[in-house]
């Protein structure tokens, strides 16, 4: 069974509407996907209607932005009520601090480069949630940069010139909601290094005491190292460990499927989370 339970449509800063990923993953030989669109549930209805039609099998989710040690985590969240009202608030309240943040991220970037808010607007597309993704994609078309990737790697590095934090709930207070919604936490990428700093050790304690499920290990950002480290820190906290794409359509190189999760992995999200798995 081939597993993959990282995705994002343009319902936040992938390329592809949530049935075209839904679409694409069914051709590329998936059993299972999951869509984890960035602090909303807005592409789950699409999703769900489009994995019905091309017989897949569909993980509703979303990755939710947090913070630990000050510095920037994700957390994909599985099978969560997208209702729950202390969940849905802290997602309302990052998204709308994401946008702040963009225009704040813009007029800096202003000043050195032809870029305006028009433009990263633009780039948005159908996005609930607007973020640095899209400004990369108008550096992009004002020919700034190549790609998303240099426009990461040159210009919106967390600890680039450029760069402005924006409000994200406590990694702890995260976990806690997203059980209380019903879902299943787990630590996306948490050691992808060359994105930034990344949390100690003592972080995946706190968040495993918290209610963390799982640890994204198998990840294109994640070196040897990273991986044999983050298993490590799984077995000591009884952790499960999962592996995914993180595909954004041809916003990033990622590919669907290129990391995998274990069928044994994806029944224990589902016997823990509170809204079924979508099947044909």
């Amino acid at each position: 069974m081939r597993i993959d339970l990282h995705t994002h449509s343009t319902a936040s800063d992938g390329t592809e509407v949530p049935g075209d990923v839904v679409a694409a993953a069914a051709a590329a030989g998936l059993d299972v996907v999951a869509l984890t669109d960035h602090d909303t549930t807005a592409g789950w209805v699409e999703a769900t209607d489009s994995a019905r039609r091309h017989g897949i099998d569909l993980v509703l989710g979303t990755e939710v932005s947090a913070r630990a040690h000050g510095i920037s985590i994700h957390l994909l969240s599985y099978l969560q009520d997208p209702t729950a009202l202390a969940l849905t608030h802290e997602l309302d309240r990052t998204a709308e601090a994401r946008v702040g943040r963009a225009r704040s991220i813009v007029e800096l970037l202003a000043q050195d480069y032809p870029i305006t808010w028009d433009d990263v607007v633009a780039q948005s597309r159908d996005a609930v949630v607007l973020g640095r993704p899209h400004i990369a994609d108008a550096l992009v078309e004002r020919g700034v940069v190549p790609d998303r990737d240099a426009a990461f790697a040159r210009l919106l590095r967390a600890d680039g010139p450029y760069h402005v934090p924006h409000y994200a709930p406590a990694g702890v207070d995260a976990v806690r909601a997203i059980r209380a919604a019903g879902g299943v936490p787990v630590f996306a990428h948490p050691g992808a290094d060359a994105r930034g700093e990344i949390v100690p050790d003592d972080v995946f304690d706190a968040l495993a005491e918290a209610g963390l499920a799982g640890l994204e290990v198998d990840h294109r950002d994640h070196s040897p190292a990273q991986r044999t480290r983050l298993t490590a820190i799984a077995q000591r906290l009884g952790l499960f460990v999962t592996g995914s794409s993180d595909y954004h359509g041809s916003g990033k190189a990622n590919r669907l499927g290129e990391n995998l999760t274990g069928p044994e992995v994806l029944a224990e999200i589902e016997d823990q989370g509170t809204t079924k798995v979508v099947r044909p």
